[in-house]
């Protein structure tokens, strides 16, 4: 997809804050019809640029969950190890999200945990199995302060 335009960038704006927002009243905000909206999202979903949809939920209403600050330090920062953990990373589903990261770290990871004893087996079972890592320092945190920009809470 060729380089995002005015009306792309505002229909992602909008998403952000309200995933689920209508297709016309997406259309009104942007100032399109709704088929001419509806075909701009389908195509920034096939080209990538909208990558999916998520819920986000307040672990203080469902389970009480702690999230975990990765950073990683691998032994080389070669092509071949970067894409050997990267992969590698893909395959947990404990490992919310993985940036690549400039500084101290090469990765940055974010997991969550019921406790530290469910921490120590996910650092046991598969953080210091990861291919090429030579540091791995974790920092718990106390509580979201800020998960998402919106409008405001609903």
């Amino acid at each position: 997809m060729s380089a995002l335009d005015a009306i792309d960038r505002n229909i992602l704006r909008l998403l952000r804050v309200d995933a689920r927002m209508s297709n016309a009243k997406l259309a009104a905000e942007v100032g399109l019809s709704p088929s001419a909206c509806l075909r701009r999202i389908k195509l920034l979903e096939q080209t990538g640029v909208i990558k999916g949809y998520t819920a986000l939920v307040d672990a203080s209403n469902s389970e009480n969950t702690i999230a975990v600050i990765i950073n990683i330090t691998l032994e080389r920062q070669t092509e071949d190890h970067l894409d050997r953990f990267e992969a590698a990373v893909r395959k947990y589903p404990e490992i919310r999200e993985c940036f690549l990261m400039t500084g101290g770290s090469d990765y940055l990871l974010r997991v969550e945990v019921a406790n530290a004893g469910d921490f120590e087996r996910i650092h046991k079972e598969i953080l210091s199995k990861l291919p090429g890592v030579l540091r791995i320092h974790s920092s718990f945190s106390i509580r979201n302060v800020l998960a998402t920009r919106t409008k405001g809470r609903r």
